[in-house]
């Protein structure tokens, strides 16, 4: 069974940084594709990084430039680093993950966590 865990958020003023982890387990496919979705108070979900078994990054562009997505496949672990956080970056960040969708087709992950509550004040 699939487990995905965030951790790392937090509370942070504008122009703060944060890095959220997501430890995964039981995933034993060879092509995954990992990522990072959002959703901010009142809004819907959006998606916000991916990558792939190869290391391939998709961004949304609200947040390129500032937040990098990466993994460490020894520990089973995907990032998120966010830099100069904004108060609208403000939400509930979700890991999901799947072994054939990716990129802007994160609606359709089949594996998520539980999420992990990012707030950024001005």
């Amino acid at each position: 069974q699939v487990q995905l865990v965030e951790s790392g958020g937090g509370a942070v003023q504008a122009g703060g940084s944060l890095r959220l982890s997501c430890a995964a387990s039981g995933y034993t496919a060879r092509r995954y594709c990992m990522g990072w979705v959002r959703q901010a108070p009142g809004k819907e979900r959006e998606g916000v990084a991916t990558i792939n078994s190869i290391g391939s990054t998709t961004y949304a562009d609200p947040v390129k430039g500032r937040f990098t997505i990466s993994q460490d496949n020894a520990k089973n672990t995907l990032y998120l680093q966010m830099n100069s956080l904004k108060p609208e970056d403000t939400g509930v960040y979700y890991c999901a993950a799947d072994h054939l969708y990716c990129g802007n087709r994160w609606r359709y992950f089949g594996y998520w966590g539980q999420g992990t509550q990012v707030t950024v004040s001005s």
